[in-house]
């Protein structure tokens, strides 16, 4: 009994090891994006009857002077924000039978007879404020530790690499990456990881001028630093602290937050790169995981320092974000898609077309579940 106790309670336990980061990072991260579509809409006037995170029965609540009901519910996978005139937590199809039930006070706050743009602002707010949060985290981390960057040098080639292949040299410096400038070796690294079976055009200084080469880089599989096996693309160069100089890079305010948009915006295009290739099967099916891999990725975060389990937030606040944009009812971006198609026609969508469309994406979207939590537990 007193193993089992300390299997679930212990630092390294289930619990307080594995479940408790879990639910932080998970908790933070929608309720930041929940509080995006809360804040536009009450700025646009709609009115807010519920703010949960979670799903399922609550656990513990209050209303707020607003008449709000905030609320914390069992189900800890998500959460919602239902506005006055909702008839689902998921700002759906208008009842047109609802509506007319609301008195004169409520269908001025409802969110279904708002214009178009503050309904598309509000849903859009949403992942906005997931993408707001993964800046402010790595501006504060910036501060606070700065980053440490490398020379783009090649301190040593591969034996059999795709770098050796093209003619890659130790001492070579790379100036460019497919056009895109390098001022380290991680841009280097960044460029190339996701981009396996693409031929890439690289200019390197070598003795002064600049050369080009071609190399298409190969999928290996390495272990990361929560020590998650991940595949990423690469040419086969080394740099090392003789040819890379290291040196710590330190930010004020200001030069912290533009790394940091930087540094946002470089995720956002390698998630949605990821994406693109993986919708087209060029990338493996292990590397999208659910709940369960979240966990784990949570409970090694946390036993290398909270610094680490704040940067696993900004990197699922992303990903979130970018997820809910997907323009897939009844995701945010299939809302956008619909009022974007509303502000064209200048009328929603007929009630048949969206039924149908809200039915094929919840399909898409549970499948999506169905798939990740299978790799989860057996697929990977």
């Amino acid at each position: 009994m007193n193993e089992i106790l300390h299997a679930l309670v212990s630092p390294q336990g289930i619990v307080v090891g594995t479940l408790v980061p879990f639910l932080f990072v998970l908790m933070v991260v929608v309720f930041v994006h929940e509080m995006g579509h809360y804040l536009v809409g009450r700025l646009c006037g709609i009115g807010v009857q519920a703010f949960s995170v979670g799903f399922g029965p609550e656990l513990v609540g209050f209303n707020d002077r607003h008449g709000t009901r905030w609320k914390l519910c069992a189900i800890p996978l998500g959460g919602y924000v239902k506005f006055v005139g909702d008839m689902s937590v998921t700002s759906s199809q208008v009842d047109a039978q609802a509506i007319e039930a609301l008195s004169e006070a409520e269908r001025k706050i409802s969110f279904h007879t708002q214009p178009v743009w503050k309904r598309a602002a509000t849903v859009f707010a949403g992942p906005l404020f997931n993408f707001l949060l993964t800046i402010v985290v790595f501006a504060v981390l910036f501060v606070a530790y700065g980053r440490y960057v490398s020379e783009p040098v090649v301190a040593e080639v591969t034996a059999g690499s795709p770098a050796e292949e093209a003619g890659i040299r130790p001492g070579d410096r790379f100036v460019s990456v497919d056009g895109s400038k390098v001022e380290s070796f991680s841009d280097v690294q960044r460029l190339v990881s996701g981009r396996a079976g693409d031929a890439i055009t690289f200019v390197l200084l070598r003795d002064g001028k600049d050369v080009t080469v071609t190399a298409t880089p190969r999928l290996m599989e390495q272990e990361d630093a929560l020590g998650n096996k991940i595949k990423v693309a690469i040419i086969g160069v080394v740099n090392n602290q003789e040819a890379g100089q290291p040196r710590l890079v330190t930010y004020g305010p200001g030069g912290a937050l533009v790394a940091a948009v930087e540094e946002t915006g470089h995720i956002i295009e390698r998630t949605g790169q990821f994406l693109t290739r993986f919708a087209v099967g060029r990338e493996d099916k292990c590397q999208l995981g659910g709940p369960v891999k979240i966990a784990g990725m949570a409970g090694q975060a946390a036993k290398l320092g909270f610094e680490w389990l704040v940067q696993l937030v900004a990197l699922l606040s992303v990903g979130i974000g970018i997820l809910n944009l997907l323009p897939i009812p009844p995701l945010d971006g299939g809302h956008l898609v619909f009022y974007a198609a509303e502000a064209v026609m200048r009328r929603p969508l007929s009630e048949r077309v969206m039924e149908a469309l809200y039915r094929t994406g919840m399909f898409l979207v549970l499948a999506f579940m169905v798939f990740v939590f299978w790799n989860d537990l057996f697929g990977c």
